[in-house]
């Protein structure tokens, strides 16, 4: 299917499902096109102009999922795929989705949503499940027509994961009892349009734990199944239905990861914390990590001109590096007029006016509450969502420093295991049965299974913690520190070699000695420069 680059002409072709499974897009590029150009014409295709909560996803020959890179070459992401299918999908989940300007971004958004229902990622109670579900019929089918809808018809539509007779009966109930404020309204949804059923569904959605998190399986130090979630608040773990931790933006100082380990550094007022997730590959842990940078920075970035070049690997990690491409929520809210720009905002706090907005990403001493112009939306305690392909048997694919210091960046530090971690407690405690097995349902398309382990920097167990010593600034790196010693190490051993090469008489060496290449080195420079080298100890002694 690859020819040869030198062909200008060549164009690839490939395929792109859209939100609606019944739904695909045939779209041909060139070798010379980068990401940008294949999102902006999907994009163009569906009238969408918000294209930056958006992407592709495509997964490799290897089954590892990525997120289609803008800056770079198509066809280098995709060299072994054949054929190249991409699906369409919402990248980044606003916040509050009922600030979108356009209708039709809101309309995707809602696909995603309803996606996500479907496939066990959206965790919710059965009453919010009722109510998602009498909503989505309300959009599609319209107001409840006893000449049209007959018998049990929520039957033939597919809404939840487990969709049980009980919450079928219930969905049914609302679809028919009139919206709440009307003559007889009682709560139901008859009435409604199709966009205020619409924006009563994002409503309640965005408003869910789960809402707009991508999970990954992890396992902690004792075996235990957990999923590792990312999302505009930040990362959190679930096991089962139950959240038990989340680490705020705020909270998070710096992300990288080592070999299979992505870490993640956390800032506390009292304390310091690093806390381990090892993936079962490195691949895995890459893609956990570059999710982790592009969420964190799209959220927390004041500007996409204050993302440098973030090095997330170690020694055993092959040194990865990611440049974040595209516009900040920030931007598109100053861009929208949705939020005061950051010049009128250091102008209102020359006078008194609001605070200034943080010319960093937000880290624990410059918090992001209440920068993006409307407060955090309350959240409840579900679990985590994955794309589409998690459900069985289904075939959809799916350094520089910047200003104020880089917050993803340096290799990691050494991970030791502490039994004891600062737990987040629930808000609430029960999901519905439904639901109780939909996050493990619908996380196996990540393929990758972690381990975590928590380390602490102070005490060995919270009840006798004491503030711990300050520590002295970590030595900044020094290209001189690491360059002379393995040029000297690599130097010295080669010289070693050539020694023990031709001035012994080892029957090991004998084959490689009457080799061409060695007789030519020896004659034409190892004889001439011992000779040399002979020639100046004489004369200095």
């Amino acid at each position: 299917m690859f020819k040869s680059r030198g062909d200008s002409n060549i164009v690839y072709k490939c395929t792109v499902r859209l939100l609606e499974d019944t739904e695909i897009l045939e779209c041909e590029f060139h070798p010379s096109y980068k990401g940008k150009f294949l999102l902006e014409h999907v994009c163009q295709q569906l009238n969408l102009t918000e294209t930056d909560y958006f992407g592709l996803r495509y997964v490799d020959a290897n089954g590892q999922r990525h997120w289609l890179h803008l800056a770079k070459l198509i066809l280098k992401q995709v060299k072994d795929a054949s054929p190249i299918l991409f699906s369409f999908r919402v990248k980044f989940y606003p916040p509050n989705p009922l600030l979108l300007k356009e209708d039709v971004t809101r309309f995707q958004i809602y696909l995603q949503l309803k996606r996500d229902l479907l496939h066990g990622r959206l965790y919710c109670t059965a009453n919010e499940a009722a109510m998602l579900g009498a909503l989505i019929i309300q959009i599609e089918l319209g107001d409840y027509d006893p000449n049209i809808h007959v018998g049990n018809y929520v039957t033939e539509m597919r809404l939840l994961l487990r969709q049980t007779d009980a919450i079928e009966a219930r969905i049914q109930e609302l679809h028919q009892e009139p919206v709440e404020g009307t003559p007889g309204g009682t709560g139901g949804v008859k009435g409604m349009s199709t966009q205020e059923a619409e924006r009563t569904f994002l409503k309640i959605a965005c408003q869910l734990d789960t809402y707009g998190v991508d999970p990954h399986p992890v396992k902690d130090h004792r075996g235990n199944q957990l999923y590792l979630g990312i999302n505009h608040c930040g990362i959190l773990t679930f096991q089962g239905s139950r959240k038990t931790h989340h680490f705020k933006w705020s909270e998070v100082h710096k992300i990288n990861f080592e070999g299979r380990m992505f870490i993640v550094h956390l800032n506390y007022p009292e304390k310091k914390h690093t806390v381990g997730f090892k993936c079962p590959s490195g691949a895995a842990c890459r893609h956990v990590w570059c999710c982790a940078i592009e969420q964190m920075l799209f959220f927390t970035l004041p500007s996409s001109s204050d993302a440098c070049v973030y090095s997330g690997g170690g020694l055993f990690s092959w040194g990865t590096k990611f440049k974040y491409v595209g516009r900040t929520e920030r931007e598109i809210l100053e861009r929208d007029g949705l939020l005061a720009s950051r010049d009128s905002q250091d102008e209102g706090s020359s006078t008194g006016g609001k605070r200034k907005a943080s010319s960093v990403p937000a880290t624990p001493s410059t918090p992001m509450t209440g920068d993006f112009g409307y407060s955090s939306l309350p959240r409840s305690t579900h679990s985590a969502p994955l794309e589409e392909s998690a459900i069985p048997g289904s075939n959809i694919p799916d350094g520089e420093a910047c200003t104020g210091g880089c917050l993803l960046s340096g290799a990691a530090v050494d991970i030791a295991l502490c039994d004891h971690f600062r737990t987040v407690s629930d808000d609430k405690t029960a999901c519905a049965e439904y639901t109780r097995d939909s996050f493990e349902h619908s996380s196996t398309e990540s393929g990758a299974t972690t381990h975590a382990t928590h380390v602490s920097h102070a005490s060995q167990h919270a009840d006798d913690w004491r503030p711990p010593a300050l520590q002295p600034p970590p030595r900044p790196f020094s290209l001189l520190r690491a360059f002379v010693p393995s040029f000297l190490f690599v130097w010295l051993s080669l010289a070693l070699g050539m020694l023990l090469l031709f001035e012994t008489d080892w029957p090991l060496f004998r084959p490689l000695k009457r080799k061409p290449e060695l007789v030519s080195l020896r004659h034409h420079y190892y004889a001439p420069l011992k000779e040399y080298l002979k020639k100046k100890v004489v004369e200095l002694f």
